[in-house]
Formats: structure tokens, sequence, C-alpha cells
């Protein structure tokens, strides 16, 4: 009996060890698989295309950083975006996406609803607060309260956007000089509100402005780029397309099937934003929405963010990016064209925020005028900005 105890107490300490080591290390291993930058020599920036990127106002559509074991407030070694980082690239405006389900696999053509979900496992693995381990709305929240706190310890250097007069006030800091990141929460899919309408009330008192209606999984708003089948908007899903309309909310239908976003466009007449994707006719892939229906979500006045990863620019460096943003300008006009990275969304890209200014010197090497770059860049992300926070 006690050679029993003994290996047992031995099997609880190995179990115990096992535990303290996948907390510790299993979370940043993970990402830096999921987030990487492939190994590069520095791109080469000409002393005209710096000047030209430190005059612009530089705004991304979406990032998904809040769902990593990570200070935002340090320099990371491994991912793609922090307050630094940010800085260093001249990122005015960053869209802070909260992921709250993610099937295995996250596969563009199909997932089904109900897919083992990855969330949950990072949840407990990086030891987020047991609330969050069951429910989609606690972990929105969670991650709205983790931006929170990054402002209160950043010493001014972040700032949490929610209205105009938040806006204007941090273009006019920038303006000074001063080192300052405008922080805008967004959720990747509207699932969080748990087919409870009285949830998106919580996750505007939490911050959060931009409503994406789908991920990589048909849920109560409608069906996904990624779903079941072409699935438009359901009842629940017009009430919270025509609440987000009313309140001033900036909607996003990245991952929305085709159906979707014919329903959202019939019965909008708001600018409608695709935060983070490429164009079809220049990579014609799933994950694309068909030239004719960007055209169409152009027309809306809304804009078209383009992704830094292979998987919708079938060419992730500099050079691919920007013949991507060309393909863009040309496709649906230069004023519905904008950023939408989605680093650290469990994508590989060639570069971090921090290098933005080769994007700027690709985009100048392809013939891209001047003006069509500040649009790009951000003029055209703060126009919508301005259309829609109160």
């Amino acid at each position: 009996m006690r050679t029993f105890g003994k290996w047992l107490g031995r099997l609880l300490l190995l179990c115990l060890i096992a535990i303290i080591a996948f907390v510790t290390f299993a979370p940043a291993y993970v990402e830096e698989q999921r987030n990487a930058v492939a190994a590069h020599d520095p791109y080469p920036v000409t002393p005209a295309a710096q000047a030209l990127h430190e005059t612009l106002i530089i705004g991304d559509w979406h990032a998904d950083s809040l769902l990593w074991k990570r200070d935002l407030l340090e320099r990371g070694s491994r991912g793609q975006v922090d307050i630094p980082r940010l800085i260093e690239g001249n990122v005015a405006v960053q869209v802070f996406t909260a992921v709250t389900k993610s099937p295995a696999g996250q596969n563009y053509e199909h997932n089904e609803t109900d897919a083992m979900d990855n969330i949950t496992l990072l949840a407990v693995g990086q030891l987020w607060p047991m609330r969050t381990w069951t429910s989609l709305y606690e972990r929105a929240l969670y991650q709205a309260e983790k931006l929170h706190d990054f402002q209160e310890s950043s010493d001014g250097k972040l700032r949490i956007i929610k209205s105009e007069t938040d806006l204007d006030a941090l273009l006019a800091a920038r303006a000074q000089g001063k080192d300052v990141v405008g922080g805008i929460l967004g959720i990747e899919g509207a699932h969080p509100l748990e087919g409870k309408f009285e949830n998106l009330q919580g996750l505007q008192d939490a911050g959060y402005r931009l409503i994406a209606l789908q991920h990589f999984f048909d849920n109560a708003i409608g069906g996904s780029l990624h779903g079941d089948g072409n699935h438009g908007l359901t009842e629940f899903g017009r009430e919270l397309v025509q609440a987000v309309v009313d309140r001033g909310l900036i909607l996003d239908i990245a991952h929305s099937s085709p159906q979707v976003a014919e329903d959202v466009l019939a019965m909008t007449d708001i600018p409608i934003v695709v935060s983070h994707t490429g164009i079809h006719n220049n990579c014609p892939v799933k994950r694309n929405y068909e030239d004719d229906l960007m055209q169409r979500i152009a027309a809306s006045g809304g804009v078209i963010g383009i992704g830094y990863w292979a998987d919708v620019t079938c060419d992730d460096s500099p050079a691919g990016v920007a013949k991507t943003i060309k393909a863009a300008i040309d496709l649906v006009g230069e004023d519905h064209v904008s950023l939408g990275s989605d680093f650290d969304g469990s994508v590989a890209t060639a570069f971090d925020t921090s290098e933005l200014a080769a994007l700027t010197q690709a985009l100048m090497d392809i013939g891209v005028s001047e003006a069509q770059i500040r649009k790009v860049m951000g003029d055209n992300m703060i126009r919508v900005l301005r259309a829609r926070l109160n």
C-alpha cells in the first residue's frame, strides 16, 4: 500500500509538472507557429518612400492580437503587432478584433458549426478567467478588458477610440508629434451575442464599435462563407444588422456568405466594410468574394481591407500585397480600398507592422500615386469611421 501511494504521488507530481509546462510554454509555442513572420533581410526603402510614409495616416481594419498571451506594450519577439511596432510602422488606428470561437482546421471551404473549438483550449491553456471557458460573450468581454488594461498602463501611447470625438483627439495628438496609437475594438463574428439581443449593449458598453457578422462557421445571424451553404441572414440577423445601423456601429461582412452580403446590401444604406480579404481576379480563391459583389459593396461607400497573407493575395511579399492593392483600386476605385492585415490571426506573413514602409515603397514601385497611397493607407478608413462613429 505504501508503494502504491509513493507511485501515485509521483504520478500526480508528473501531471502537475506537465500542466505547469503546458501553460508556461505551450501558448508561446503555438503563437510562434501560428503567427510567423518569414525570415528576411531588411526590405529596401528609399528616402523618398520613407519620407512619404512618415506623413501618412495609416489604419488597419483587422488584427487578432488580443487573442494571445502577450503584453502588447512590449516589443514582442513573436507575433506581428504590438504598440511599439505599431508606432515604428507609423500606424495611427488599429482595429483589435476579438476571436471567440474558431473551428479546428479553419477550413476555407467548409466547417461545421459544432466542430471542435480551438479557442476553448487556448482560453484554458492561457489561464483566461474560468468565466471565459464556457461563454463566448465572456471571451469578448475579457479581450476588451485586456485592451483597456493596456491603455491604462501605456503612458498615453494607446487610446481606445469609441467616438468621432476620440478619433479627432487622436489625430490631433499625432499631428502634434505624439507617439500614440488609436485602438478600436471589434468582434470577429457576432456569435458572442449567444443569441441574446441584449448582449449587443453589453459589448457596446465594453467598447466594441465594429461588428462582424460571421467567422468560419454559420451562426445564429446567418451563413458563413465557410459554412454549410450559402445561407442568408436569419430574422435575428436582420434585427442585429438594423441595430448596428441605428446605433452608429461599423458593419463588417468579412467571412459572411455571399447571400448574407447581398441581404446586408439590400437592407442598408451605410458604408459596408470587408475588413480583411483579397481580390478574386488577382487571387481566385473562395476566401475572396467575386468581383461583381466587391464592386457593389464598394458602391455602398464602403471599403475593402486588403490582407497581407498568401491565402488571399497569392503572394505575401510587400510587392505581392501592393499588387493586390493595385488590383483592388482597378476594380472598385481608389476611394474604396483599405488595409486589413489579419495580423496575429493565425496567418504567416512576410513582414510585421513595424515594416509598413516597405509596403509604401512597393506601392510607389508599381506606379500607385501619392494621392492613392494616402487613401489606401488610411484616409479611406478615416472617412468610414467618421461616417459611422457617433
